[in-house]
């Protein structure tokens, strides 16, 4: 049951020395613009010392709700877990690396609130990444606009907000979180993207390897395709005259 208007999650694998100052940030950010909102953080199979420093952060911040995997089961994992557990009807996901700003997220929530999107994504026109890193990027955001038709330039940006009911909606796999827009517009809803900030690391290094994403998401690649080929919304379900009307009967229907 949704309660906020927004909850932010937040997938991290030993980012203990990058945790505490991005959740000082979200706050900042959130207060300074009057949106009520939690965050959950899950903490994935980390082996330094986050879990301490998220229960000590949680002790003095009620808005912090902390979960971890025993084993690291991916940031899809991380993030379709906390979207079930959240209570806000908007979600937005940020990186626990620090490099997405938690400073983007009061406009792109107020851009949401116009409600004619399902999804806004962010869209790092300046990284602040390694060669490899943004070389890699450039392919698989290439191969997968060409072939997907998903109107998104970087996909793989950590920073997006999208409402909840349709997120859980959505087909669980590893690595969905690279296709979220693909997916919500397979579902028939509508995404945009959003020019964001984007820093570089300031502590650790990077916990999911550059190689091994580029290539699990060209294998996804087909699966995705062919979810979006076999969908047939949004089918516009027209009742009778005196028929209920109070559910919604444009794009999604429970048998």
């Amino acid at each position: 049951m949704t309660d906020l208007p927004l909850s932010v999650l937040i997938p991290a694998r030993n980012e203990a020395d990058n945790l505490p100052h991005l959740l000082d940030e979200v706050c900042r950010a959130l207060d300074g613009a009057d949106i009520q909102f939690e965050m959950l953080v899950v903490s994935d199979g980390s082996s330094d010392n986050s879990l301490q420093v998220l229960t000590d952060y949680a002790a003095r911040e009620p808005r912090l709700r902390v979960y971890h995997h025993q084993h690291s089961a991916g940031q899809s994992t991380s993030i379709w877990q906390a979207g079930w557990q959240a209570r806000g009807t908007w979600l937005a996901t940020l990186d626990g690396d620090g490099q997405n700003d938690p400073a983007d997220l009061p406009a792109m929530f107020e851009r949401v609130q116009k409600r004619d999107i399902t999804l806004l994504a962010g869209y790092r026109h300046k990284r602040n990444d390694s060669e490899i890193k943004r070389v890699s990027s450039r392919i698989a955001n290439a191969v997968r606009s060409r072939l997907l038709k998903d109107d998104t330039p970087d996909t793989g940006c950590g920073i997006k907000v999208f409402e909840r009911e349709a997120f859980l909606r959505l087909p669980y796999f590893n690595h969905m979180h690279r296709f979220l827009p693909a997916l919500i517009r397979a579902q028939g809803g509508t995404t945009l993207s959003w020019p964001v900030n984007h820093r570089a690391r300031q502590a650790g290094s990077s916990n999911y390897g550059t190689i091994d994403r580029l290539m699990a998401g060209l294998l996804d690649l087909g699966g995705v395709m062919w979810l979006a080929h076999r969908s047939r919304l949004p089918a516009p379900l027209k009742p009778l005259s005196g028929a209920d009307t109070d559910r919604d009967t444009h794009s999604h229907q429970e048998p």
